[in-house]
C-alpha cells in the first residue's frame, strides 16, 4: 500500500465500540468487497469494504472478520480470516499479509487462513443466539450487483435458519459518523493533498488548455503524494459544463472569459477529501462572475456558522435555502413574485441551487451517518452551496470539509485558497 497505515489501537477501539452495541451471545460477520470484473480477464482496482476496514485496518481482498464477544474461549472472540498466499500468488499478484503482519495491522490476535472459516463459523454460531450480518444500507445506494455479504446472508440463513438475524448496518452508521482523532488526521492528509493539487493547477490554467489536461495535473500531484488517486470521479467543468451537476466527461477546451469549476478530492488511506473551487480561466473574474461568486461564498460561510451540534440536517438545509433565496433576490435572479408563488415542496431558489448543502464525509465520500438525528461533535461534513445560471452558462460552487466541534467547527480546508482576490493573485503571479 502507498499510504502510511493508522495504528492498530484505532481498530481495537472501533471493535470495542461495536461490541458495546451488540446483544448478549451475538456473532457479527464482516466480509471484504469482491474484486469486480471489467471485460475479458480484466478487473477493477480493489476497494476494501469500509466497515471491515473500519474494524480491522485490513486492506486486502477475500478477508473475513468474525466477532463473538461472549464466546467462552477468549481467543475465539475476534478472528480474522485471510487468503493464504503461495509462490504462484506471490509471483503474479505480489505480497499478501502474513499472520504476523495482520496481527500488527489489526490488533487481532487470532489470524486464520480462509480454509478454516466454515468450521470456525459452525463452532461460534452454535453458542450464539443472535447473528449480525452486514449490508449496504446507504440512503442513496442503488445496489444491483450481488455482493459477497449478500451471498453470505443467503447461505448463512439456509444453513442456520433458527437463529435471530439482525442488521449491523445501522450500528455501523452510528459509529462511523463520529470520527476518532486518527481518522480526522487521515482526512486532514487527504485535504492537504487536495490543496497541493489545487495550487498546482492555479499556475497551469489558462485559455486553450483542456479539461482533461487539468485532470491530469490533479492526478499527478495526488499520486506523487501517496494517494491512490481521486476520491471520486473528478468534475472539471468549464463554462456551461459547470451547470451540469455531475459532469464527468472532462473533454472541453477552456475559453477566455469563462469560469471553470473543479469538484475533486484526493483519497488517502481510504479516507476522502471533497473540494469544489471555481476560478476564472484567464485569471480575472468579470464583475458579474464576481458578484455571483461572492454570493456563493457568503452562503457557504453562513452555512458553516449554523452547522452545529444539536441541529438537524433537514432544518439546516431549510435555513441555508433561505440564505440562498436572499442572495438570489439581490442578484436579480428571483423577485418577490417568485417567492410568493413558489411551491413549498420545491422553493423558488431551487431553480438556481437544486442540490443539498452538506453530506457526511469519511471512508465514503457520501459517508454513512444519520440525516435525521441531531448533529454531534466529531462528525465531518462538506459544505457546498452553488448557483447555476444555465441561461448565462455560469455555474459556481464552493465546497470545504469541516469537523463539527462542541463550540463550532474546524475547517479541514482552511488553507485552500477561496477568496477571489487570492485566487486572482495566485493565477497571475
Amino acid at each position: 500500500m502507498k499510504y502510511q497505515p493508522l495504528p492498530s489501537s484505532l481498530y481495537v477501539k472501533n471493535r470495542t465500540k461495536l461490541v458495546q452495541k451488540l446483544l448478549p451471545k451475538s456473532l457479527a460477520v464482516f466480509h471484504a468487497n469482491d474484486i469486480m470484473p471489467t471485460n475479458a480477464d480484466g478487473t477493477m482496482r480493489f476497494r476494501q469494504n469500509n466497515d471491515l476496514f473500519y474494524l480491522s485496518g485490513i486492506d486486502q481482498e477475500e478477508s473475513i472478520l468474525l466477532m463473538c464477544p461472549d464466546f467462552p474461549d477468549p481467543n475465539m472472540r475476534e478472528i480474522l480470516f485471510l487468503r493464504e498466499t503461495n509462490e504462484h500468488i506471490a509471483i503474479w499478484e505480489g505480497h499478501k499479509y502474513t499472520k504476523e503482519e495482520a496481527i500488527e495491522a489489526s490488533g487481532i490476535g487470532n489470524i486464520q487462513w480462509l480454509d478454516k472459516f466454515e468450521n470456525t463459523l459452525n463452532t461460534l454460531i452454535a453458542l450464539s443466539d443472535h447473528v449480525y450480518l452486514n449490508t449496504n444500507e446507504h440512503l442513496r445506494a442503488d445496489v444491483q450487483v450481488e455482493s459477497r455479504d449478500a451471498r453470505f446472508i443467503r447461505k448463512c440463513k439456509e444453513r442456520y435458519p433458527l437463529h435471530h438475524y439482525h442488521r449491523v448496518a445501522p450500528i455501523m452508521h452510528e459509529l462511523r459518523a463520529i470520527k476518532e482523532k486518527e481518522e480526522i488526521d487521515q482526512l486532514q492528509l487527504a485535504c492537504d493533498i487536495t490543496e497541493k493539487g489545487f495550487r498546482r493547477i492555479l499556475s497551469f490554467v489558462r485559455p486553450g488548455v483542456t479539461e482533461y489536461e487539468i485532470e491530469a495535473e490533479f492526478i499527478h500531484e495526488f499520486t506523487r503524494n501517496r494517494s491512490k488517486g481521486f476520491a471520486y470521479e473528478p468534475i472539471i467543468a468549464t463554462g456551461a459544463n459547470a451547470c451540469v451537476l455531475h459532469y464527468i466527461e472532462n473533454k472541453a477546451t477552456c475559453k477566455d472569459g469563462e469560469l471553470i469549476l473543479f469538484d475533486v478530492g484526493a483519497e488517502y488511506g481510504n479516507y476522502n477529501a471533497d473540494m469544489t473551487r471555481t476560478i476564472p480561466v484567464n485569471g480575472k473574474f468579470t464583475d458579474r462572475q464576481r458578484k455571483v461568486y461572492d454570493a456563493v461564498l457568503r452562503v457557504q460561510r453562513g452555512a458553516m456558522d449554523i452547522l452545529r451540534p444539536g441541529i438537524n440536517i433537514q432544518d439546516y438545509h431549510k435555513e441555508v435555502g433561505l440564505m440562498m433565496q436572499s442572495e438570489l433576490l439581490n442578484l436579480g435572479l428571483l423577485d418577490q413574485t417568485d417567492i410568493k408563488n413558489q411551491d413549498p415542496k420545491w422553493p423558488a431558489y431551487k431553480k438556481y441551487f437544486m442540490h443539498g448543502t452538506s453530506h457526511h464525509l469519511g471512508l465514503d465520500v457520501h459517508d454513512v451517518g444519520t440525516m435525521h438525528e441531531p448533529i454531534v461533535a466529531g462528525m465531518v461534513f462538506t459544505v457546498e452551496p452553488g448557483i447555476y445560471i444555465r441561461e448565462e452558462g455560469l455555474g459556481i460552487r464552493l465546497e470545504n470539509d469541516i469537523l463539527i466541534q462542541d463550540n463550532g467547527y474546524y475547517d479541514l480546508m482552511r488553507n485552500i485558497p477561496i477568496e477571489a482576490e487570492e485566487i486572482e493573485d495566485l493565477m497571475n503571479k
